[in-house]
């Protein structure tokens, strides 16, 4: 058996079996790497007023600015996925179901951005759920594996010519001594 020739096959037709799956985590992996970068991806934080630990401003002052905000979509807590209090900065993200981000200054409760949130839909194309958790367990999990293969395969087939040569020169070296 061609075990050169078996690691080039195993390495050849993987890479069609996980072409468009691995495209679609690649550019989604990009885009996910630059959601503090970009704000079209991912809101930036805003820096509310910081003089306690703790929010002087209720949960339903909180709601009740965010309601303010008809593209948000917020009337009452089911509108809210989750809540991420950035306590250093003083601010408080509410999470709309609806995929809007409201941040609300937490002593205040003053709106300081509201903004749509897309790292949330990309982040979720690139683990696959996007399309049904069959597709993430069944299609982007193999995928996953399966690129584990290849990098394997292909580290193995680049190395391969190295250490012939690697392998030809050390009895030529041992010859002339």
């Amino acid at each position: 058996m061609n075990w050169k020739k078996l690691w080039r096959q195993i390495h050849y037709w993987l890479s069609l079996v996980v072409f468009l799956p691995a495209g679609v985590m690649f550019i989604a992996g990009g885009f996910l790497m630059l959601k503090k970068e970009i704000e079209w991806i991912q809101p930036g934080t805003e820096r509310g007023v910081v003089e306690a630990q703790l929010p002087q401003a209720s949960f339903e002052q909180m709601l009740a600015s965010a309601r303010q905000h008809p593209q948000a979509g917020v009337t009452d807590w089911s509108d809210i996925d989750r809540i991420d209090l950035r306590v250093d900065r003083g601010i408080a993200k509410l999470r709309a179901k609806s995929g809007w981000e409201v941040q609300i200054d937490t002593k205040t409760a003053e709106v300081l951005k509201v903004a749509y949130r897309r790292s949330d839909v990309i982040e979720s194309i690139h683990d696959g759920s996007f399309f049904s958790d069959e597709v993430k367990l069944y299609l982007f999990l193999p995928t996953g594996i399966l690129l584990v293969v290849m990098w394997g395969t292909g580290i193995y087939l680049f190395l391969l010519p190295r250490l012939a040569k690697r392998k030809k020169k050390k009895p030529r070296a041992s010859a002339s001594v």
